[in-house]
């Protein structure tokens, strides 16, 4: 090969990685061995579907499709039922008729490894009475917190409590997380950053 056609060869590879590179963050696939990133504002929120406690499976985009999400990452189980989850939770069945207004789907996620995960999980919501558009799903062995970049893998942890909202385009609009167990995202936060129902 002449110097002119392996000169000619390189801008095309290169032109072709610049092309590559030039994907949105979320839209680029995640290396094996590396973790994936967090979903921030402006993302498409990675689909998945998990099962409530009664093992009926619930699909992101299926609810996003009808409605905003409000997606809240728990801790789980990480030797004891959280306090600060306990509180959380409250604090967004509290709001539920502002949050029904808004015509935005609640969906907590409850991670942890799947040996008594359900039995675990519903010892933590045993005395709440959910309302329609909230559901409570458990993630077996972290498969989703790990595609959502929110494995905490530490002794006696589980997941970053996280908390998200998705728009009916499947696009986050609202993300905050935490690197300790407290710091969770404020429900007015959460209410402003739903769009507004029509």
């Amino acid at each position: 090969m002449n110097r002119k056609s392996s000169t000619g060869a390189f801008l095309s590879c290169l032109s072709v990685l610049v092309i590559s590179t030039g994907l949105t963050r979320a839209a680029a696939p995640v290396p094996e061995n590396q973790p994936a990133q967090i979903p921030v504002v402006g993302d498409k929120a990675p689909d998945f579907t998990l099962n409530d406690l009664k093992g009926q499976p619930i699909t992101l985009s299926e609810l996003t499709a009808k409605s905003p999400v409000v997606l809240v990452v728990l801790r789980g189980y990480p030797g004891y039922q959280c306090p600060i989850c306990s509180i959380q939770v409250g604090s967004l069945l509290g709001k539920a008729k502002e949050l029904s207004a808004a015509k935005a789907q609640v969906v907590f996620v409850y991670p942890g490894p799947a040996n008594q995960l359900n039995d675990r999980a519903g010892e933590f919501i045993k005395a709440r009475k959910l309302p329609e558009n909230f559901s409570f799903l458990t993630d077996p062995d972290y498969k989703f917190t790990e595609s959502y970049g929110l494995r905490w893998n530490a002794p006696r942890e589980t997941a970053y409590p996280s908390t998200f909202v998705i728009d009916p385009q499947g696009t986050v609009r609202f993300a905050k997380g935490s690197r300790t167990h407290g710091d969770r995202a404020n429900v007015s936060d959460i209410l402003n950053a739903l769009p507004m129902a029509n």
